[in-house]
């Protein structure tokens, strides 16, 4: 590979990590545990990141709500026949984490701050895997601080809006296919940067027991400046490959989602939603090096629109305890030819359970299980030609504690 495709290709991949299914989707344990409902639903301080034309219809005067899952992943890869090797994935343990925090203002008006993690990855395939020239490991993750006001416009409408300021950071590792006889080369990518977009949501009840939703989560254009390009090569190498700087942008998508809260009877609430995800603003990846050495760099992505359909429910067991159950289907938006194993996308399939318990008036407690089942893949990234069979899993628990009043 020559020294131009070599750079291009190894700051793209970087940059796709940030994209394709990192929408983490674990922005409440009540809603993770019934397969991440939560457009239709009237769920105080939490609707802000689900829909914030639901806020305004909170029942307390003060809701605040934090946190956390805790990833544990797996990614086996096959290599194409007649190749018999196979590489396992030693991932670190995710951690993404919510809080929010909502008061009423009036019977009208509440305002509210939501910080949520809703696009990471951690992916850690090795320093000597076949695959090393494409990925060692990377680290990503993007914070959402979102300041929130909602307005009850009467008995049976909200409508919510929400300011999104996201930090993103980027920490990415890859062996470097140099011709030299006097060692191995490596690159480290790393970048933080902010970024702003905004949520707003709808929120209609039709009547006591039924409930819908619109919610919106515009397009964040995620431009890095000044971000570090840090190479370790031979020495005879080093005017090839200098410490540079370098600018790229990459959008995280637009999200509608569309849901339906129905409570059947004293004991059963049903929920169900309908997420479009925008990943066709996708289109290119554009790469400005300041070394003058290293010239800039197009790459098509032409990533694809894809939708995410979420069934849930909830079974009030006494007053006290809740039991829930969910499950999901999420398609991939990686077209053929274009699957990289630092973004091993494939179908999803998600599967959660929960638990949610009322300590006392004010206190609660929310658990979740999921599992997402990634389904079989083989496929490869044509430009260096790694193509294999690629299979995902992760089991993720969390547990959360609510306090209003």
């Amino acid at each position: 590979m020559n020294r131009i495709g070599l750079l291009c290709g190894l700051l793209l991949l970087g940059f796709q990590a940030f994209a394709e299914g990192y929408q983490v989707n674990l922005q409440g344990n009540r809603q993770t545990g019934m397969g991440h409902t939560g457009a239709g639903l009237l769920q105080g301080a939490s609707s802000m990141h689900f829909n914030p034309g639901a806020m305004g219809f909170m029942d307390k005067q003060y809701d605040f709500s934090i946190g956390g899952s805790f990833i544990f992943s797996n990614n086996t890869f096959q290599k194409q026949a007649p190749s018999v090797y196979e590489a396992k994935s030693d991932n670190p343990m995710g951690t993404p984490f919510y809080f929010y925090g909502a008061t009423k203002v009036n019977d009208k008006i509440a305002v509210g701050l939501a910080v949520t993690t809703p696009y990471g990855n951690s992916l850690k395939w090795g320093d000597d895997w076949d695959g090393k020239y494409l990925i060692q490991d990377i680290s990503l993750r993007a914070i959402f601080i979102q300041p929130t006001l909602s307005y009850k416009i009467n008995d049976k409408l909200g409508f919510g809006v929400g300011l999104m300021a996201v930090n993103g950071n980027v920490d990415l590792n890859k062996a470097l296919q140099v011709q030299s006889a006097m060692g191995d080369a490596n690159v480290n990518i790393s970048g933080n940067t902010w970024a702003f977009g905004f949520n707003a949501g709808l929120s209609y009840k039709a009547s006591e027991n039924l409930t819908f939703g619109l919610s919106y989560r515009s397009e964040v254009l995620v431009k890095l400046e000044e971000g570090d390009a840090d190479f370790t090569v031979p020495g005879s190498l080093e005017g090839l490959y200098p410490d540079t700087k370098f600018n790229a942008e990459l959008p995280m998508p637009t999200n509608i989602t569309f849901g339906v809260g129905y409570q059947l009877n004293d004991k059963l609430l049903l929920a169900a939603d309908l997420q479009y995800v925008g990943w066709s603003a996708y289109e290119s990846l554009d790469f400005d090096f300041e070394a003058p050495t290293v010239p800039d760099s197009h790459n098509q992505r032409d990533f694809e629109n894809t939708m995410i359909y979420r069934l849930g429910a909830e079974y009030a067991l006494n007053e006290k305890a809740k039991f829930r159950g969910g499950i999901y289907y999420d398609s991939t938006p990686i077209p053929e030819d274009l699957l990289t194993p630092e973004t091993p996308g494939t179908n999803k399939i998600g599967m959660s359970l929960g638990f949610g318990y009322q300590i006392n008036e004010k206190l609660s407690l929310d658990a979740s299980l999921l599992y997402i089942h990634g389904t079989k893949r083989e496929d490869g990234y044509a430009p260096t030609n790694f193509y294999g069979t690629y299979y995902t899993n992760a089991v993720i628990p969390g547990i959360g504690i609510n306090y209003s009043f």
